[in-house]
């Protein structure tokens, strides 16, 4: 499957696959993931056509970002590679983002990358007050004059967030939390992205997994699970687990947008493919966990765009059951 769409990825200007893949689990958070099924997964999502990897240099404490960097050695074919810096910080304060603490933690994903040059490099969810911080912006542009980095992105929480960065002339991206139980970036981010050529990086697409269709309300998670031990924000920000839906809420949710997938489709498909329908998406970065989700989800960019009707449909179940909780928290 070579033919998957590509869109250029805002400021970077590069042309990545509109559906990319998440590394998270390659690191921690999403219970034991082998190295054996890394590699497995990583090359089956690029022979289905993913250009775009994401991670992080706190997933596992570099884990993913070394297990990506191995991996780039084995394959020939031109890859995109963001990652993210900030998280490493501890307390994680505004006063941590400092020019040398950014020289420190790029450099330690350079090495565990294996590369020169990073080709994206993101803020990881700052403390708010670094938004309107000029120097961490200015920071951030030594890098890239450096050579250090190619170009750098803000991962946000929220759409005031979003909205700051892509105000800042420098930023190339946006990455934010967008699925069909998380709509309020259609209201601003995505117009605003347009309109200044930054690009949108969609992450959670699946809302944890609620939008593949498989849990209910007995389902368990193991203890290393973030969707056991963050489910209220114990961790991190709530919003990163379940897109901060409560857990039944969600399933029951999520129940009803498995009845209205086509025939032929599974409900990670269906909710991939509205998010590849948003203009101003230059990629969608669901996980997985094994081949045959790669291969799935990366499937949902051949299927044909959802009709009004389906939108419609869609459209009142966040209405109903999903808009109370998450419209106006984030």
């Amino acid at each position: 499957m070579q033919g998957v769409e590509n869109r250029t990825l805002g400021r970077t200007h590069r042309q990545v696959s509109v559906v990319g893949l998440g590394c998270w689990q390659l690191g921690a958070d999403w219970g034991d993931v082998s190295e054996a099924d890394a590699f497995a997964l990583l090359h089956a999502a690029v022979d289905a056509g993913v250009t775009f990897l994401d991670t992080a240099d706190v997933y596992g404490d570099g884990r993913s970002e070394q297990l990506i960097g191995r991996f780039l050695k084995e394959r020939a074919q031109a890859l995109t590679v963001a990652t993210k810096m900030g998280r490493r910080s501890n307390p994680h304060v505004a006063e941590a983002y400092t020019l040398e603490a950014f020289r420190d933690w790029v450099d330690r994903s350079r090495t565990n990358l294996g590369v020169d040059t990073l080709d994206l490099v993101q803020l990881h969810c700052p403390p708010t007050s670094v938004f309107a911080d000029d120097r961490v912006f200015d920071a951030l542009d030594t890098l890239v004059a450096e050579g250090r980095v190619a170009a750098y992105g803000v991962s946000v929480q929220t759409c005031d967030e979003a909205l700051r960065s892509i105000a800042r002339p420098g930023v190339a991206t946006v990455q934010i939390i967008l699925n069909v139980f998380r709509r309020k970036p259609l209201e601003q981010v995505l117009p605003a992205a347009v309109a200044a050529g930054v690009g949108i990086i969609a992450r959670v697409p699946l809302a944890s997994g609620l939008l593949s269709g498989k849990y209910d309300e007995s389902t368990q998670f193991g203890a290393d699970d973030h969707r056991t031990y963050n489910r209220h924000g114990e961790s991190f920000d709530m919003g990163e687990t379940f897109s901060g839906v409560p857990y039944d809420v969600g399933v029951a949710a999520a129940r009803e947008v498995a009845r209205l997938a086509p025939a032929g489709t599974v409900t990670a498909q269906l909710a991939l493919r509205w998010i590849v329908d948003q203009p101003g998406l230059s990629t969608v970065i669901p996980g997985a966990r094994n081949v045959e989700q790669v291969r799935a989800n990366v499937a949902s960019a051949d299927l044909a765009p959802l009709g009004d009707d389906m939108l419609d449909r869609l459209q009142d179940v966040y209405d109903r059951d999903i808009r109370e909780h998450v419209h106006d928290r984030w």
